[in-house]
């Protein structure tokens, strides 16, 4: 199956610093390529990967796991781990948990995340295990974006089975939030039509040997990275890497 236009996965070599960048749940790398070039051109090596199931069309998500999303995450990671001094991961929504997940079991310099989707109060969600068996795809959650034509060219269906894995990789992955002792930075959109505040609040709690900064987002939905706030990202995102590198420190 021949992959969307766009959402190819995109890379750069630069210097000693990496950047792996991970997509959200349904989308792909076209969501983040903005924000990967803005790295590449400050001189960071950049892996941007597309996830196992994505871009191409919803039902071979649906035939994919959690476990195979974080795979590739890890592979990128390891990757870059052996060509640079210092790897940070960013992310956005899904991203965000495949990041949490790497950086309790890896080091990482440090972590951005973007709306990330560890967590939420929709009770509808605890019927997702049965709901996969019964119905293949749910409509779509993509393209909440506030700029006016702007598209993330998520797919047009949520598979629910996928969807069910994502919510296991939650339940792996909250218990061990307190392992994680990389610097995070969150970027949180005040009107987020997909993830929930208590996702970002999970997160806060929940790590708890690293120090967490979140910065509230209040001209952008939930896929920042396309939307008015993400040159506030993109700036903030260096930043951070500046004052966490080696060479910083």
């Amino acid at each position: 199956m021949p992959v969307l236009p766009g959402a190819e996965p995109w890379s750069a070599d630069g210097g000693r610093t990496g950047a792996l960048m991970l997509h959200g749940f349904t989308g792909n790398p076209r969501s983040m390529r903005p924000w990967a070039e803005t790295l590449a051109a400050a001189g960071l090596t950049v892996r941007l990967p597309l996830l196992p199931g994505h871009g191409t069309r919803w039902q071979d998500l649906q035939r994919t796991r959690w476990t195979d999303w974080y795979g590739e995450a890890e592979r990128s990671l390891a990757e870059l781990a052996g060509r640079c001094d210092d790897v940070f991961v960013m992310s956005l929504s899904m991203g965000g948990a495949l990041s949490l997940r790497l950086a309790e079991e890896h080091h990482l310099a440090g972590q951005v995340l973007v709306n990330p989707a560890i967590a939420s109060d929709d009770r509808r969600l605890r019927l997702l295990p049965l709901l996969s068996k019964i119905i293949p795809s749910v409509p779509p959650v993509g393209d909440d974006i506030k700029a006016p034509g702007v598209s993330e060219s998520a797919y047009a269906r949520v598979p629910t089975k996928a969807a069910a894995s994502m919510s296991q990789l939650w339940k792996v992955l909250v218990p061990d939030l307190p392992k994680i002792t990389a610097p995070t930075l969150v970027y949180r959109s005040v009107d987020d039509h997909v993830v929930p505040k208590v996702s970002t609040d999970t997160l806060v709690a929940g790590v708890t040997h690293a120090d967490v900064e979140v910065v509230e987002l209040r001209e952008s939905f939930h896929v920042a990275t396309l939307d008015n706030d993400a040159p506030q990202i993109f700036d903030g995102s260096l930043a951070f890497v500046r004052s966490h590198t080696s060479a910083a420190t």
